[in-house]
């Protein structure tokens, strides 16, 4: 991943971490920067994921698809995306 992309990915995850959990960010164990960002990019969708309810399922769905929309779909972030958005979408459902 070109540093550029790498960067961009960060501040926008990290920025979006303390918006939602309020909490320094996470100790990822060492290892590369690409792999790191994933780890924690997927960290940042199941703390939303676990902050939903029926009344905020749709803004969830769209904060986690912000972080994944120009992804390609083999993405492993974008999958876990995909997966929530399925139970993101009965939720919300439940609060229509």
């Amino acid at each position: 991943m070109d540093p550029v992309t790498l960067r961009n990915r960060l501040l926008v995850a990290t920025g979006m971490w303390r918006e939602v959990s309020g909490t320094p960010l996470p100790r990822l164990p060492p290892g590369k920067p690409d792999e790191q960002l994933q780890a924690f990019e997927l960290l940042l969708v199941d703390k939303l994921w676990e902050s939903a309810t029926p009344e905020n399922a749709r803004e969830i769905a769209d904060r986690t698809w912000d972080l994944v929309h120009d992804r390609p779909e083999r993405d492993a972030v974008r999958k876990r995306v995909v997966e929530c958005h399925e139970a993101l979408a009965r939720m919300s459902r439940l609060g229509d």
